[in-house]
C-alpha cells in the first residue's frame, strides 16, 4: 500500500472531505497539520511546487494536489491503483 501524506488544518472542509474518501478505501495516511506544527507549512509550500492551500495530498511522494484532485482521479479510476489497493 501507498504512503500517503495530507497536509492539513482541523477545521478545513476539503481536509476532511480527502481524509473521508481514503478512510472509506481503508488506506491509513499521515496527517500534518500545519498550525499545530506552523514549520510543515513552509515544507508543504516547497513540496508542492508553492501551493499555500490545505490540503495538500503526497502519495508515495508524488504531489497529487488537493481535495478536487484526489477525487478526480477516483472519477477517472485511477486512484485504487496509486493507492495501491483493489479497485473498491
Amino acid at each position: 500500500m501507498a504512503r500517503v501524506e495530507i497536509y492539513a488544518t482541523m477545521f478545513c472542509p476539503y481536509c476532511a472531505r480527502a481524509k473521508n474518501l481514503l478512510e472509506k478505501k481503508g488506506v491509513p495516511y499521515v496527517n500534518i497539520d500545519v498550525i499545530e506544527h506552523s514549520d510543515k507549512r513552509d515544507e508543504m509550500v516547497k513540496r508542492s511546487g508553492g501551493r499555500q492551500t490545505v490540503p495538500q495530498i503526497f502519495i508515495d511522494d508524488e504531489h497529487i494536489g488537493g481535495s478536487d484532485d484526489l477525487y478526480a482521479l477516483e472519477r477517472a479510476g485511477k486512484l485504487d491503483a496509486k493507492l495501491g489497493i483493489a479497485p473498491s
